[in-house]
């Protein structure tokens, strides 16, 4: 049976992995369904070529733009807007979402998902950091595939053992642009430094993050949801080769780690094929080229944005909300050049200072503080988004 995909976030560093998975597995997988923010004419390349039936654009409210779209496909049904996109996932014929939208605007997509019953592969971290203890309550039994390299790893190490028998998840990091960078020069960092990965072909938003190791912090709180274990019991690595995707350890002193070459086609792959395995020649690994594979700890001088992700994660409620749209709104003061690197998580603790606690936020309590928390951080610093 050849398999139908809704593709979120199709145009991004995700997206083209995803399609080249699709170029190779062509007999087990289609596209029924693909959205993008703003970057019409790649997606519309690629609807061509994929044979996409149904395009959706939430980013372009130009209605100039929209008719020349249009004339692109004229038998392609396109649709443009977030709700739009949101009632397509409600109505529309697919059997798994590939959701990898970048952010918090993925949370909504998620819940639709999921409210229709759909299997769901999940690269929006977001959606469980935000949202984590909604999904919980109303979808406890909901088939969620992680994407993420590291919870995919978790994901085939636990396998089918029972939750008591595990003692720990280990979450690995490559610890970033700037791990061997000297401190005293952390001022001199610009933008284009941050945004260079020294392992992984990702998306600026996931670069930036991992860059201040905000990403580890998310990827806890993620994994605290999509593993219903509690955060004593989820730690995390540096361990810059980025072969061992994560580890989990037993309570018979075990260690179970996935290994491979650090490519998001295979985590892709594995998600979409789930519970099979497919043969594929896009991803091979000679361990003999990865001889050396080394662990430190995570410093707190260097990374002190995964430490106040780390606090904001157990205090729970609207904090994850709260920080999360605090980094975003000083990932974009930094690459406008208003503010440096190091002032990042200054920026986002003073945010956390003024924060007001909601212990069970609702999707919409959620959805306006983040925006709000947002918007008032750049009109604080007079920014334009």
């Amino acid at each position: 049976m050849v398999k139908k995909i809704a593709l979120l976030g199709a145009s991004g560093s995700i997206g083209s992995s995803t399609f080249e998975v699709i170029r190779e597995q062509a007999d087990h997988f289609k596209i029924s369904l693909a959205s993008a923010h703003s970057s019409w004419e790649k997606l519309c390349n690629l609807a061509g070529e994929f044979d996409i039936p149904v395009l959706v654009f939430t980013g372009i409210d130009e209605p100039s733009l929209q008719e020349q779209i249009r004339s692109l496909h004229p038998k392609k049904r396109i649709y443009f807007g977030e709700d739009e996109l949101i009632n397509l996932l409600k109505d529309e014929d697919y059997d798994i979402a590939l959701n990898a939208i970048g952010g918090s605007a993925g949370i909504r997509a998620t819940f639709a998902i999921l409210g229709r019953g759909k299997s769901l592969a999940l690269a929006n971290k977001e959606s469980l950091v935000l949202g984590g203890h909604l999904v919980h309550e109303s979808f406890k039994d909901a088939l969620i595939l992680p994407v993420d390299s590291e919870h995919s790893a978790i994901f085939q190490a636990i396998g089918n053992s029972p939750k008591a028998e595990i003692k720990k998840l280990i979450i690995t990091a490559s610890g970033g642009a700037f791990r061997d960078f000297p401190l005293s020069d952390f001022g001199t960092i610009t933008p284009e430094m941050a945004l260079k990965h020294p392992n992984w072909d990702m998306g600026a938003k996931v670069t930036l993050d991992s860059a201040t190791m905000f990403n580890k912090a998310l990827e806890v709180m993620e994994a605290r949801w999509l593993f219903d274990l509690p955060y004593e019991q989820i730690e995390a690595v540096i361990h810059p080769q980025s072969v061992i995707h994560s580890l989990v350890q037993y309570i018979d002193g075990s260690l179970i780690a996935q290994l491979g070459t650090p490519d998001m086609k295979l985590p892709i792959l594995y998600a979409l094929s789930y519970p099979k395995r497919l043969p594929s020649e896009l991803v091979q690994t000679d361990l003999l080229e990865h001889a050396n594979l080394t662990f430190e700890g995570i410093a707190k001088e260097r990374y002190p944005l995964y430490y106040l992700g780390l606090d904001a994660a157990r205090a729970g409620g609207i904090i994850p909300t709260i920080i999360n749209a605090a980094v975003e709104a000083a990932m974009k003061l930094f690459l406008g050049r208003i503010i440096t690197f190091s002032e990042i998580h200054k920026v986002v603790e003073e945010s956390l200072q003024k924060a007001s606690q909601i212990a069970f936020p609702s999707l919409e309590e959620i959805i306006t503080i983040n925006r709000n928390t947002y918007k008032q951080i750049l009109s604080q610093y007079k920014f334009i988004d």
